[in-house]
């Protein structure tokens, strides 16, 4: 019952009664990305630009730095095939995806923040209160 409820309520955690009712009639299941996000299409073009809409159904936490550069591209209509069918090549320089850690315990603090210990260190160029003559 609590799931059903969530589920009513609130968008952050899952999609909403009304995106998953779409979705059940209007989309088309694409692929799902390794982070078991599914990503969707619709069945026939609707509106005036005449591309078909592509939507996200996020597993968990709604944040979009959980979905990866390939599906991103997709999404945004940057690539016509979606990764299922054209893999994204990865360089070897790439690094490995990392979520959006604002307001996480890991978020980064720089020295001299309220949430870190230690003082920042001085530089040349900082500020110098004004005070009237």
């Amino acid at each position: 019952m609590l799931g059903f409820l969530k589920t009513i309520f609130t968008w952050w955690h899952n999609a909403t009664v009304g995106t998953l009712w779409f979705t059940k009639r209007r989309g088309v299941h694409i692929g799902t990305d390794e982070n078991g996000n599914k990503y969707y299409e619709e069945k026939v073009a609707s509106g005036e630009s005449g591309q078909k809409r592509r939507w996200i159904i996020y597993n968990g936490t709604v944040e979009a730095s959980r979905i990866p550069a390939d599906w991103h591209g997709w999404l945004h209509y940057t690539f016509d095939e979606p990764p299922t069918q054209a893999p994204f090549k990865l360089k070897d320089w790439e690094k490995p995806h990392k979520p959006n850690l604002t307001g996480t315990p890991n978020a980064y603090h720089p020295a001299g923040s309220l949430w870190n210990k230690g003082a920042r260190a001085k530089t040349s160029g900082d500020y110098e209160a004004w005070s009237p003559e």
